[in-house]
């Protein structure tokens, strides 16, 4: 069982005890963002919490308490994951109900006040400066599923997959904080591509997905031209979030031969603003999907269970009746043939740097069965077989007012629930006219 904590924490609260998940939030009676953790339904600023002393008990953090008033993650993960952990643990036996350090904050009414306060009095950003994202493509059920709809179920599996890890690179310029608009993209797009002779029309997307994924915050990095071995990687992983990778399929559809994603993704990423650190999932860890090839050394997991037993789910909020419907229900276990360890590993072979803030997207994570499969794109067999909503209304692709919302938590009550915030986005009509 958890330990209790002095704060009033509900049972069922995704920040409980065991998570302290780490963000960037603007305070009341403040304009600068600052570094902050959740806990209940509280936020702790840590900006005004390491000025008051707060830190006194860490003494590996003492010359390094400036990285909490910063407007990003960057500094604090460029410490490492070791030290980020021990602010975790130590913050851990801040608020728990049988503290040894009661005067830094249980007992201390006006630090509280100054710096506890309610999630609902907050305004979150993201939570790193971003300078690069990689979006690997690790859910193997997606990848076969995709495959299959665009090539046939012989040719659904390239064979590079079955030894590397694939990826695109993204645009960091376009990624969002939950609670952000998106708006439908325009684009290229042709309406029978398996006519003998294309020609494409320029309109707004027609066929606007979401894609369900985990995204992967590095800490560390490497120098120019070295690598981080499979060895190493776990000690750059900082954290997660969810990514819903927003996806203009016939935009995709036409363009992504040969060189892969363009247009049909750069435009929009929503992640969740709060970052749950790697150490917190540490007791959740699970075996994946077996995967079906033979990897070179350099590749190698040390361990079987490379991902999380982490429960997944998407709801859609009809933009026309306001109605709520839960979509997608899945485990990250389910889903992914590739690991964050492995994803680094070969993003760095080549000498590729890596640093602090770059973010690392999972692939869409889909399970077996159509309840379970994480984008429309493989639940509506691509538009051809509409889902249900609730109240009646169906959906083949997403709709102008339609906001998705991606939720994910481990544990239990009893243990405490390890949870992340929402990633959501409604979806704006298009721009009346494109020049």
């Amino acid at each position: 069982m958890a330990p209790s904590s002095w704060l009033d924490i509900a049972s069922d609260s995704r920040f409980s005890l065991a998570n302290i998940p780490f963000g960037i939030a603007t305070f009341p009676n403040s304009e600068k963002p600052t570094v902050a953790v959740a806990i209940g339904d509280y936020a702790l600023n840590l900006a005004v919490f390491a000025l008051h002393d707060g830190f006194s008990q860490l003494a590996e953090i003492q010359a390094h308490v400036g990285v909490f008033d910063k407007q990003s993650l960057n500094g604090l993960a460029a410490l490492g994951r070791s030290l980020s952990g021990a602010v975790r643990r130590y913050l851990q036996d801040i608020f728990r109900g049988d503290t040894p350090y009661p005067h830094l904050l249980k007992d201390n009414r006006e630090l509280r006040n100054q710096c506890l306060v309610p999630l609902t009095q907050i305004r979150m950003h993201l939570p790193f400066h971003i300078g690069d994202f990689s979006d690997f493509y690790g859910g193997m059920n997606h990848a076969y599923n995709a495959g299959a709809l665009f090539r046939g179920q012989n040719g659904a599996l390239l064979p590079n997959y079955l030894h590397l890890p694939m990826a695109y690179h993204g645009r960091s310029s376009s990624i969002f904080v939950s609670g952000t608009a998106v708006r439908r993209p325009w684009g290229q797009i042709v309406e029978d591509i398996t006519a003998a002779e294309k020609h494409p029309i320029f309109v707004p997307c027609r066929t606007m997905d979401f894609e369900l994924e985990l995204g992967c915050f590095v800490c560390g990095g490497n120098q120019p031209f070295d690598n981080i071995s499979i060895k190493e990687a776990e000690n750059n992983i900082f954290g997660f979030v969810l990514l819903n990778d927003w996806s203009a399929r016939d935009i995709q559809r036409w363009e992504y031969v040969p060189l892969g994603p363009f247009n049909g993704k750069n435009f929009a990423t929503t992640i969740s603003a709060w970052v749950v650190l790697a150490d917190a999932l540490e007791p959740f860890r699970k075996p994946g999907m077996k995967h079906p090839g033979t990897l070179l050394p350099y590749l190698q997991e040390q361990r079987e269970a490379f991902t999380y037993d982490l429960n997944l789910e998407v709801q859609l909020v009809s933009g026309s009746t306001k109605r709520k419907s839960t979509i997608c229900s899945t485990n990250a276990s389910d889903g992914l043939v590739w690991s964050f360890p492995q994803m680094l590993a070969h993003h760095t072979i080549t000498g590729c740097t890596m640093r602090a803030g770059d973010l690392l997207g999972s692939g869409t994570i889909s399970g077996e069965t159509t309840s379970s499969l994480g984008c429309l794109l493989e639940q509506t067999l691509n538009g051809k077989r509409p889902i249900q909503l609730e109240g009646g209304e169906q959906r083949a692709w997403l709709e102008d007012g339609d906001e998705v919302i991606l939720k994910a938590w481990a544990g239990n009550e009893m243990d405490g629930y390890v949870g992340f915030g929402d990633a959501a986005g409604v979806l704006l009509s298009a721009h009346k006219q494109i020049a």
